[in-house]
């Protein structure tokens, strides 16, 4: 059996957050997002800018989407946000407090398999909930109901490697919200994904979502993945923040024929370039 301490340093390992550190209340709050804001910043490393005179303010529980082509500095934003990366001028702030480092109400989901190989898909989602000191038995079950969310309750005493790689993004949605987060980071989590599981994952993302009040991020380089998903559309491109769109609501995969909603794309569309 894992020791409290190890526990922790797994979830560290698995996640790229760590507990006390960042600004926020903690993952423990629940249904009550978080404001995140660049002011002005250039983001990347000391020795690689990847994007400059980045303005963009996040409202608690909304889903903002950045789209833009490989190589724009999407992760870069989001690693950022995480803290992960300092900005390299301006700031990065959550509710009105600079971001100094990861923070436990700021979970991150890549679209790697992060889970640990060598535990349970419920054993997995424990994690957090096991970092906050919950006791074995509820954070057992609050592993076990936030797998049945994600229709993972046939697998929840399946390791990693047993499953498909659609099975392992639900268990680390649900891995990443089991804790409580603020704000959720999200990391082309589906990129890996077939077209039908892909649109499956963005359904339940969606669908786990409500309720919780969490503040969501969302990087892509799917256009039309941007605009199901996102309450706003960040446009990434050429080094800098081009552009910051309203999305028509309301959500229906099927209005493909909605006259704001194809004007929305096509302007994304010609604004990336594509």
């Amino acid at each position: 059996m894992s020791t409290s301490s190890e526990t922790e340093t797994e979830t560290k390992t698995a996640t790229g957050s760590r507990t006390g550190t960042g600004a926020g209340t903690g993952a423990g709050a629940p249904g009550r997002g978080t404001r995140l804001t660049l002011r002005d910043a250039a983001l990347g490393r000391p020795d690689a800018a990847a994007v400059s005179g980045v303005d963009v303010d996040v409202s608690p529980g909304e889903i903002l989407t950045v789209v833009g082509p490989s190589g724009c500095g999407k992760s870069t934003l989001l690693r950022t946000l995480a803290g992960l990366l300092p900005p390299l001028a301006g700031t990065a702030e959550q509710d009105g407090r600079p971001i100094d480092g990861p923070g436990a109400d700021r979970a991150l989901v890549f679209q790697e398999d992060a889970l640990l190989p060598w535990r349970s898909l419920r054993a997995n989602v424990e994690l957090p909930l096991a970092v906050q000191g919950l006791p074995r038995a509820e954070r057992r079950g609050q592993a076990t109901d936030w797998l049945e969310r994600v229709g993972l309750a046939a697998q929840a005493g399946q390791l990693p490697h047993r499953v498909s790689g659609g099975q392992r993004q639900r268990a680390q949605l649900a891995r990443a919200l089991a804790g409580r987060p603020r704000a959720v980071l999200m990391d082309e989590p589906f990129g890996a994904l077939d077209a039908q599981t892909r649109a499956g994952m963005q359904d339940l993302l969606v669908e786990v979502l409500r309720g919780t009040g969490a503040t969501v991020v969302f990087v892509t380089h799917d256009v039309d993945e941007a605009l199901f998903l996102g309450d706003r559309v960040a446009l990434l491109g050429a080094g800098r923040l081009t552009a910051v769109r309203d999305v028509p609501r309301p959500r229906d995969r099927t209005a493909h024929d909605d006259p704001a909603r194809t004007a929305l794309r096509r302007d994304v569309l010609t604004s990336l370039g594509t």
